[in-house]
């Protein structure tokens, strides 16, 4: 049966950087990890303490080229309030040979770029770091997540617009 076969496997991925492909160029991407922020509560009559969510932690990604550009690096120590977009791509086979697009969205700055060690007959690579403020993804164009400063959609719904309502936002 086709549906015991894996499924969306990722085969290929790249990013564009400022809207420039870098195809050939990035050898790997990180893309921010989603992490609730908690806080231990055990509060009066309560016999034992539980987790409260009270937020998420701050979004970060990287990638490294096997390049040393100057159209990327030339993106590190911009003026603060400067962002730029960053778009991941990847595709997602099945081994019945369905192919399905996944395209993270990023916006934020270059925090930090590392040249690495350059080394005559090897390779050098040059890793660069993320700080996100806007991450989106999608997978067979179907929103998945969706987080800002402000909020989270999760498949679409805002899981805080009930406070936005209550701050009156």
């Amino acid at each position: 049966m086709a549906s015991e076969q894996p499924r969306l496997i990722l085969r290929n991925a790249t990013i564009f950087v400022d809207r420039i492909s870098r195809v050939g160029q990035a050898r790997e991407v990180t893309l921010p990890t989603p992490e609730v922020t908690v806080e231990e509560f055990r509060n009066a009559g309560m016999i034992k303490a539980r987790d409260v969510n009270l937020g998420y932690a701050k979004l970060e990604a990287s990638f490294v080229e096997t390049a040393f550009d100057p159209a990327v690096i030339g993106l590190f120590g911009l003026a603060p309030g400067v962002v730029k977009d960053f778009l991941v791509t990847g595709a997602l086979v099945d081994e019945d040979g369905t192919t399905t697009s996944a395209v993270a969205y990023l916006r934020g700055f270059l925090r930090q770029f590392d040249p690495g060690a350059w080394e005559a007959g090897s390779k050098a690579e040059t890793t660069f770091n993320l700080s996100v403020h806007e991450f989106k993804l999608e997978i067979g164009g179907r929103s998945i997540i969706e987080m800002d400063d402000f909020d989270i959609k999760v498949n679409g719904v805002s899981q805080y617009q009930s406070i936005r309502n209550a701050l009156l936002l």
